[in-house]
């Protein structure tokens, strides 16, 4: 069977074209991908090179923690096309931390949640990062604590309010991840937000600092 490439489609099937017609919203994983490649090879069409990718990554999920030896292990997948990929997953990663750039504000868990969600999602290993907020519950910094393996991390406290002293912060909000995608609180969990809450009884600085624990699994 002879195959197509990209030349041999009708124009208004073609990925720039369409999205040029229709809007970006409109095209598939593929055609995006289609798009940023360019070209094919000269055995198959870009739209299957840019489906070979997709499937060798199974998904955007780990094509967007790719790296570039990753990427040009691929046949067809030189260092320009990679790099290309690699420069449009990292703009589309700062656009949607753009909200951040100025004080963000937290007035409920959800509000934590959407602030560290977009970076701790997909993450491989447990990861505890801790937001420190001043008394109009803006973020005034963010920091990863500790990273652990794929079901466990280990939290010292005295990490956590070094940081908390060290910013003034008025509260801190504490997040980690199952990789699992179980949401449910281990017991280890649930003895490390008893640890937490414990060390902040008798301290001096007790009535200017908050604290509060969330799992960010909850809100996924």
């Amino acid at each position: 069977m002879e195959k197509m490439l990209i030349k041999d489609f009708p124009a208004e099937d073609r990925p720039r074209e369409r999205l040029i017609r229709t809007g970006a919203e409109s095209l598939s994983n593929q055609e995006l991908l289609a798009i940023l490649l360019r070209t094919g090879t000269k055995d198959e069409s870009v739209l299957e090179l840019a489906n070979r990718l997709i499937r060798h990554f199974e998904g955007l999920r780990f094509l967007k923690d790719a790296s570039l030896e990753e990427m040009t292990a691929i046949k067809g997948i030189g260092t320009a096309k990679a790099v290309q990929i690699l420069a449009a997953i990292e703009l589309g990663r700062r656009i949607a931390n753009l909200q951040h750039d100025t004080r963000y504000v937290i007035r409920t868990p959800q509000d934590g949640a959407n602030y560290v969600m977009n970076d701790m999602r997909f993450l491989s290993q447990e990861h505890f990062v801790c937001l420190y907020l001043n008394i109009k519950n803006q973020v005034i910094h963010r920091q990863t604590i500790f990273i652990g393996s794929l079901n466990a991390s280990i939290v010292h406290p005295r990490e956590v309010f070094k940081e908390a002293l060290r910013r003034s912060a008025a509260s801190i909000i504490c997040f980690h991840n199952h990789p699992s995608g179980d949401p449910s609180p281990s017991k280890e969990d649930s003895m490390c937000k008893i640890l937490l809450e414990g060390q902040m009884s008798g301290k001096k600085w007790e009535d200017a600092l908050s604290f509060k624990c969330t799992l960010v699994g909850e809100y996924i």
